[in-house]
């Protein structure tokens, strides 16, 4: 099985600071419904780990994240891709749990559920959290240029970490898989 795990705000949907609230609010970032259908056609598991402190905010709650997904859902099925499953932080950053990134809770259950390797799974996201919480999870890190990317990257290169590949948005680095 070919598991890739995809971060949700800035990488497959546009992302701002004052949070995702609605499904009013959730937009699609140009190509990436289309990516994500390429890699449901190259035989791909897709999976979407995100933090949502939003919930635990009190800026939305579960009926509006539902209907985020739905939306999302149904968007992807026009263009013929799909989201095998959704693992989301529900948490605040300082509740303590295991799952909210840069933690590896999610990863470490999601190559659980799917009974994979995480070190044979991708995770593309657009931020510092994401890389790290795929490299506390042993999984292949890769960053977008998109929503909180071009910060990250510039980190990423302060520190020295220049292995990572850093694409300019989900398009291009599933083009790079794919390849």
């Amino acid at each position: 099985m070919k598991v890739i795990v995809l971060d949700r705000d800035g990488v497959i949907n546009h992302d701002s600071d004052a949070y995702i609230k609605s499904a009013e609010e959730w937009q699609p970032l140009e190509g990436s419904l289309e990516a994500i259908a390429r890699l449901t056609h190259g035989g791909y598991t897709v999976v979407v780990a995100s933090n949502q402190s939003g919930l635990a905010r009190g800026y939305f709650d579960i009926e509006a994240l539902t209907a985020m997904h739905k939306k999302m859902d149904l968007m992807l099925a026009k263009v013929g891709g799909r989201i095998d499953a959704i693992f989301y932080c529900p948490h605040g950053p300082d509740d303590g749990c295991v799952c909210r990134k840069p933690k590896p809770g999610m990863l470490l259950e999601i190559g659980q559920r799917f009974n994979v390797p995480l070190k044979d799974v991708v995770f593309i996201g657009d931020s510092i959290s994401d890389i790290k919480a795929a490299h506390s999870a042993r999984a292949k890190a890769m960053l977008v240029r998109t929503g909180k990317g071009v910060k990250a990257e510039k980190l990423l290169q302060t520190e020295n970490k220049g292995d990572i590949p850093v694409f300019d948005d989900l398009a291009s680095a599933v083009t790079a898989i794919l390849k």
